[in-house]
């Protein structure tokens, strides 16, 4: 094999591009609250943008009910209008430094939708792991270029990566699907 291809480098690779499509989906709203919800937003903190989880503790104390217990009281605010001016459909109400966000009931209108943007996420992923494949592949031409691996042996690495290939996008649609069932349920 080639100093140049590695499989565990390519497989690395898609596991990061798993992982990234992971965080992606569970950002989406459910009827259910859950914490990872906030996890892109960004608050205003003194001319900064910083995530929620660094000026707070978030948790779930009820089932369509997210609390967020702000560390400075003079952000309180700051959170409220980030969660408010995110595309979310949240109305934060807070009491002191605690901030608590209801989560509504999902129209069916929203619910379509959001398996909309699963579905984009999930082609995003689908086509990060393929160009991962593309250069997985390029290495193994280059290596066989260079006489540093045989044809047959070239080969041999394309075949494995493309079972590689094919193992992640499972992966990555199983994923989908599971979302995409949350999302459609109440």
């Amino acid at each position: 094999m080639s100093s140049e291809f590695n499989e565990n480098n390519f497989s690395s690779k898609m596991n990061k591009s798993i992982q990234s499509f992971k965080k992606d989906i569970s950002t989406l709203r459910t009827g259910r609250a859950n914490t990872n919800m906030l996890d892109t937003l960004k608050v205003d903190v003194y001319g900064q943008q910083m995530p929620i989880e660094q000026l707070a503790t978030v948790s779930v104390p009820e089932a369509r009910l997210i609390s967020i217990q702000v560390w400075d009281k003079g952000l309180v605010s700051s959170v409220e209008k980030a969660i408010r001016d995110s595309n979310l459909g949240l109305n934060p109400v807070s009491e002191g430094q605690l901030v608590r966000v209801p989560i509504p009931p999902l129209s069916e209108e929203r619910r379509v939708e959001l398996t909309k943007i699963a579905g984009r996420y999930t082609e995003e992923a689908k086509v990060s792991i393929r160009n991962i494949r593309r250069d997985a592949n390029k290495a193994a031409e280059t290596a066989a270029k260079d006489k540093t691996v045989g044809e047959d042996t070239r080969d041999d690495i394309k075949d494995e990566v493309q079972e590689l290939t094919k193992k992640f996008e499972t992966k990555v649609n199983d994923m989908s699907k599971q979302r995409e069932s949350e999302v459609l349920e109440d």
